[in-house]
Order: C-alpha cells, then structure tokens, then sequence
C-alpha cells in the first residue's frame, strides 16, 4: 500500500500553467507506475496522463497532449504534472494513481490521492 498526497491545485487563467505534484510514502515508489486522472462536475473519472516505474514511458490522452507533461524524481519520492496552456475544459480535480501499471480506466487503479483542485477562469 502506499499513501498519495496530492499538492499545487488552484485558480489559474486561461492560457496559464499550474504544476501539480503528488508525494507518495513508502520506500517502494520506485516499483510503482504512476499516473494522473481527473474528474470534472458531474462526469466520470478519466485518464490524463501516466509514467512507467522507469520514467522511460509516458502516456497522454489526446485532450493534453502537448501541454501537459508527467515526471517523477524518485529520490523525493514525488510525481509532478507540469500543466501548460491551461483551457477552461482543464477545470476539475486532479487524482494521483499509483499501481503496478496504470492504464486509462480508473477502475482498475488501486491507489489513489485525495485530490486537488484545479480551476481555470476567462
């Protein structure tokens, strides 16, 4: 089991960034793959993006790509999202995922933060 701490969520303009990280316990982070998930009022949980146990592989869904970017530091056992480019549809609160492999349904996650909230105004 490890313990997720989300952190960096705010009010931010369109067009601005906002980086968001997440700290995790432990002393296993290394063997976990990670990942960031959303979820917007009234809709369900989707995938944002995610990073393998090596950092070598990433993965982004189509609605960030190229404006968002995933990495971790495992020496300070955190994983950021670096959020650029920020669009009014960006508004929601932002989970960390950790699990042995992260795909893109939140259901099959089983370890998640509690969340932060990001808010992008006009």
């Amino acid at each position: 089991q490890v313990q997720l701490v989300e952190s960096g969520g705010g009010l931010v303009q369109a067009g601005g960034s906002l980086r968001l990280s997440c700290a995790a316990s432990g002393r296993t982070f290394s063997s976990y793959a990670m990942g960031w998930f959303r979820q917007a009022s009234g809709k369900e949980r989707e995938f944002v993006a995610s990073i393998s146990r090596t950092g070598v592989v990433k993965y982004y869904a189509d609605s960030v790509k190229g404006r968002f970017t995933i990495s971790r530091d495992d020496a300070v056992n955190t994983v950021y999202l670096q959020m650029n480019s920020l669009k009014l549809e960006d508004t929601a609160v932002y989970y960390c995922a950790a699990d042995s492999t992260i795909g893109t349904i939140a259901t099959t996650i089983s370890n998640w933060g509690q969340g932060t909230q990001v808010t992008v105004s006009s």
